[in-house]
This record gives structure tokens, sequence and C-alpha cells, in this order.
């Protein structure tokens, strides 16, 4: 992948985030907001702003694809344009053996992690082909969406799914400028990494490695993770360019190179 920023690039100026509440959507909307950009942020319940902030904070069910193209035009209104478009929102359960899941869990966990990514995707592209000057859209995906973990079948194939929607997005929009990005963000100290820990080894017989790396101080600060999507993703100067002909960037945040340690 080459660093290159693309040719004309300009300066993002507002960014939606969705799953904005807590985690690394928190993360994420404060490190655009100490970067000057004007907030989209939405979740479960109305996310507050990060300090200083001027945003548009929304309770959406971004498995409802009307209620997200609602909170847009609200943003738009208020902004003129959204330049970067953040899916974050994300649930885990259900955690177990496939056979054994209810499944209006199953069915809920698919439209929040697979249809709510491809619903915001389709609200993003859809407002880029009305103006000039392209657009960012992260996915965030998972190291699930490769590794088969027993026990995460419902969240690995909704991660899955983001991967090949993100990819296939990116090449139907290219010619409008929209840049597509699947972010896996690793191992990142949040309150589902702390659901991760505390299921039981039948259930997801790989939790001890999840247990090893918060033991040895191995999981990512939300903020370290936020800035280096920030770095590569999102800012002209350092943005990543998928490679061939591919549609999108498929990349994984890499650790920390200490505990604390901002991006370098």
């Amino acid at each position: 992948m080459d660093d290159v920023p693309p040719a004309g690039a300009a300066a993002p100026r507002t960014a939606v985030v969705t799953g904005a509440g807590r985690g690394l959507g928190a993360a994420l909307a404060t490190a655009l907001a100490g970067r000057g950009l004007a907030l989209g942020l939405c979740g479960r319940t109305a996310p507050p702003a990060p300090p200083g902030a001027d945003a548009v904070c929304r309770a959406v069910d971004v498995a409802d694809g009307r209620a997200l193209g609602r909170f847009a035009g609200e943003v738009v209104a208020r902004f003129g344009r959204i330049d970067v478009w953040v899916n974050n929102a994300a649930v885990l359960e259900p955690v177990g053996p496939l056979a054994e899941a209810d499944l209006d869990a199953v069915a809920r966990l698919v439209a929040v992690d697979l249809t709510g990514v491809l619903a915001g995707s389709a609200v993003f592209a859809a407002h880029v082909r009305t103006r000039p000057g392209g657009g960012v859209l992260v996915n965030v995906s998972s190291g699930a969406a490769g590794t088969p973990y027993e026990g995460w079948a419902p969240y690995g194939a909704a991660k899955a799914g983001v991967e090949q929607a993100t990819e296939i997005v990116g090449r139907e929009e290219r010619a409008a400028g929209l840049r597509a990005f699947a972010v896996a963000p690793g191992v990142v100290d949040t309150a589902m990494q702390d659901r991760v820990r505390a299921a039981s080894d039948r259930t997801f017989p790989a939790v001890g490695r999840f247990r090893r790396l918060h033991a040895e101080g191995r999981l990512s600060p939300p903020s370290w993770v936020a800035d280096w999507i920030l770095e590569h993703c999102v800012l002209p100067a350092g943005r990543l360019r998928p490679e061939g002909d591919a549609g999108a960037v498929h990349v994984r945040v890499p650790e920390p190179p200490s505990p604390g340690a901002g991006p370098a």
C-alpha cells in the first residue's frame, strides 16, 4: 500500500461516527474533534459530544436505513456535507456454539454488525454522489473476519461480510471519489473485551488467548487505535491507497510500540 495522498485531496470538515457512545467510537469522536472536524454522532442512546465539539448527537438504530438517512440529513443540514463516515457500531452476543444460540439474538447481531454497515455505507455513498470532493468510508472490521473462532459464528460471519461489502462499495463508488477502508482495530481495551474475557472455555475456546493479552498489558488503548485510523485512513497526508485494482484498503491496526504510546 502506498501512503501518497490522492491528488487534490482536501482536509475533511465533517465526520459521522456510529456507535459513538463509548469505546473506540467515543475515542474516534474525540480524535476527530481534536482535528477540528464537526461531528455527527449516533448510538443506541444519544452519545455525548467531546468537549468543545460542534456536533449533532442522536439515538439511532443503525439497522434502520431510513433512520440513518434521516440522521445523515440532519448532519448535512447543519454542516453542509459529510466528508467521513465511520461505521463502528457493533454487538458481540450471542457467544457460543451456533447450535445453542438464540436465533433472535443472532438476527439482531447481523442487523447491527452487517446490515447496519451496509445501510451506513449506502447512505454515505448516495451522499457522496451528490457533491464534488469524494469522501472517506471507514468500516470497522475484526480479525474474526478471517480467523474461525469457535463460538463466534455470527460475529465472524458478519465481520467477513463487512470486509466484502467494503471492497465492493469501494469499487462501485470509485468514480465518485469515495475511498473505502475496512479496518480491523486489533484487541482494544474496551467493554467488549471485558465481555470476551468473561466467556467460558466451553462457549468460547479461544478465551485464554484474550485473557493472556490482557494479563500481558497488550490491549491497545482506544485513543491509540483512533489516532492511527485518522492518520492512515482519514487525513490526506497519510492516507493509504488500495493495492492494484482493489476497491478498498483492508488493514489491521498494529499494536502500540509500548503501553500508552501515541501514534508514530
